[in-house]
């Protein structure tokens, strides 16, 4: 799937379409003009800087755990912890993606979390 042009990166992970933002403002734009609610959202814990991760879920359903994983090593990779051994990544639906007034591009908050640890990796992506 091409990528080139937009404000996100496209990636096939098992099936599942899989968008990581390019810069700040292109995260914004792919968190609240992109996804949509039953998405799943994911980025590095611990506020370091880095890309936003949506994983499309159109149906709503189960998103397998591998697929999860592979997505959450992309945000890991396309991230300012890029280089570290283990890198933990927040996963949560779309819909519990906020961005309150003030807060500058790319800065949001997140509620009913879960984490993962992952080592970051591009999974042989080659799209930039």
């Amino acid at each position: 799937m091409g990528s080139k042009g937009k404000p996100y990166r496209t990636v096939e992970v098992d099936g599942w379409e899989v968008l990581v933002g390019r810069s700040a403002v292109d995260n914004d734009h792919l968190t609240f003009g992109v996804a949509k609610g039953k998405d799943l959202w994911l980025h590095v814990a611990g506020g370091s800087p880095g890309s936003h991760v949506v994983i499309k879920n159109p149906e709503g359903g189960d998103v397998p755990r591998d697929v999860v994983e592979k997505a959450a090593q992309l945000a890991a990779w396309y991230s300012k912890s890029r280089n570290a051994a283990r890198v933990e990544v927040h996963v949560c639906r779309a819909a519990d993606v906020s961005k309150p007034k003030g807060l500058p591009p790319g800065k949001v908050q997140i509620k009913r979390y879960t984490k993962v640890k992952v080592t970051p990796s591009t999974l042989g992506e080659q799209d930039e």
